[in-house]
């Protein structure tokens, strides 16, 4: 039996509309489960399709005047929206670990990595630079400039409440969009304390709208399928990416698409193994697996793979494994109960087919929804694991022998966000990382993600960019005016 206990007694838990925390227009509410305990922390409004109209509707009403507001003002106030996140980092860190689950030091780097996207975004929000140039016929001037493409949905996923929020909200703000985030359910209540830190920093009202409901699916069918809107950014399952793209093509909305990952970790016999070790437990471990970007799948060429292997297996056991909230826990809970279960099924899987366990495989004798970590090595081919997203704790390594056979193990896959290669020569590394079918590669470091970069990937990992200056041009059209002088 789940019990109530309350986060913060001052924290919003109602609909974010046109700058007004409202009710659902049904009354009804969403309970809110810490994951390292099970106990219902709070509940949410359960937002229907009236409220979803009011929000496109606030979301119009502001977008006018929004647009208009010269750069340097947008800038100020995004810049003011870093500071306010800064000055309540802690606040936020210490909420994304109890409705999340992820270790207390995750969620502060959770929060820093959130904020720099509002600092990063009110630099670029001054720079969106046009064209001018003579067409080559000589017989007109051809000019290019960039205007805000109007109202933004976007829909963000659970694993990080703060970082997938303002990475999106950022740019749409500096190109001059007006938005409605529509937060996953299991994590709502760091979106609503962003809108309130937002509305403190001076956004105006109507400008960043945000819903939580039960039944996203219709509710974001209501919103695309009004004409105001124009455009989608989701973070999520490829699955869900791929309904969302087949009803945005019904109005023809443009779409961001961060989609799913399975990313390639591959440590060759010359890398140095404590770095390629630091880096396994960074590109693995952070927020507990629960992340696109997270190793998935450890191909380690044969000279070094018994030391390799033996080491995780180490560093693994060593975590300490406790509640989100405890600053001593180094790997907090997955996020529900089915995490747990599909993680233990695949575990299962890959153990039926022949892979061994050296370190963890099995869920600890304790409340809440935790996993220990795991290493597993002899991993066959057909392992489930090997093919879809863990998003846990697990670490399956396979043995390689060629440069060729690892590329060609990495790429079987038809996703391609993140890679990972670790080797002591440097153009060696470089050679691969050109052949690897990824967005993003991280060569020789464990985490690549950076406010100041463009984060996204290739085939079934999506469509466009988001963070440095393409994230922001996700965000604005570019006008043509063919013209005489």
């Amino acid at each position: 039996m789940v019990h109530m206990t309350q986060p913060h007694d001052s924290l919003p838990t109602d609909l974010f509309i046109g700058g007004q925390w409202l009710p659902s227009t049904s009354r009804q509410r969403i309970d809110v489960i810490d994951p390292s305990t099970e106990a219902v922390i709070a509940n949410v409004a359960d937002a229907t399709l009236e409220d979803a109209r009011a929000a496109v509707a606030a979301a119009a009403a502001a977008a006018p005047a929004w647009a208009a507001t010269p750069p340097r003002q947008r800038s100020e106030i995004l810049r003011r929206c870093f500071e306010l996140i800064s000055r309540d980092s802690d606040k936020i860190a210490r909420l994304i670990a109890q409705e999340n689950g992820k270790a207390l030091s995750d969620a502060r780097g959770e929060v820093a990595y959130a904020a720099e996207f509002f600092r990063w975004f009110a630099e670029e929000a001054v720079r969106i630079n046009g064209d001018l140039s003579k067409a080559p016929s000589g017989q007109a001037n051809t000019l290019v400039q960039y205007e805000p493409i109007g109202i933004a949905l976007l829909i963000t996923p659970w694993n990080f409440p703060a970082a997938m929020a303002t990475r999106k909200i950022a740019p749409a703000l500096a190109a001059g969009c007006t938005c409605i985030l529509k937060p996953a359910t299991e994590t709502p209540l760091t979106a609503y304390l962003i809108g309130q830190i937002l509305a403190e920093a001076g956004v105006p009202d109507g400008v960043v709208n945000i819903l939580t409901t039960r039944s996203a699916g219709k509710l974001c069918s209501e919103i695309l399928d009004d004409p105001r809107v124009r455009k989608l950014s989701f973070t999520g399952s490829t699955e869900v990416g791929r309904v969302l793209l087949r009803k945005a093509a019904d109005s023809v909305i443009n779409c961001s698409m961060e989609l799913g990952g399975n990313a390639p970790f591959l440590v060759f016999d010359d890398a140095d193994l404590e770095v390629a070790i630091d880096g396994a437990m960074l590109a693995k471990m952070r927020n507990g697996g629960e992340a696109c970007t997270a190793a998935n799948r450890f191909y380690v060429q044969r000279g070094i793979a018994e030391a390799f292997s033996a080491r995780l297996a180490q560093r693994m056991a060593d975590l300490r494994v406790g509640d989100g909230v405890d600053p001593q826990t180094q790997c907090g809970p997955m996020v529900n109960a089915a995490a747990v279960d599909k993680i233990s099924a695949l575990v299962n899987d890959a153990c039926a087919k022949g892979a061994k366990v050296i370190a963890g495989g099995d869920k600890p004798a304790r409340q809440g929804y935790f996993y220990n970590p795991t290493v597993l090595v002899d991993v066959p081919p057909t392992a489930d694991l090997l093919r879809e997203e863990i998003f846990g704790p697990v670490a399956p390594i396979v043995v390689f022998d060629t440069v060729d056979e690892a590329i060609k193990l990495a790429n079987a896959t038809e996703y391609g966000l993140m890679a990972y290669v670790f080797t002591a020569d440097i153009g060696k590394g470089m050679r691969i990382s050109a052949r690897l079918e990824s967005g993003m590669i991280g060569l020789n470091r464990g985490i690549v993600s950076d406010p100041a970069a463009p984060f996204g990937g290739v085939k079934q990992s999506g469509l466009g960019r988001e963070g440095a200056h393409h994230g922001m041009l996700e965000f604005l059209e570019a006008k043509y005016i063919s013209v005489n002088w």
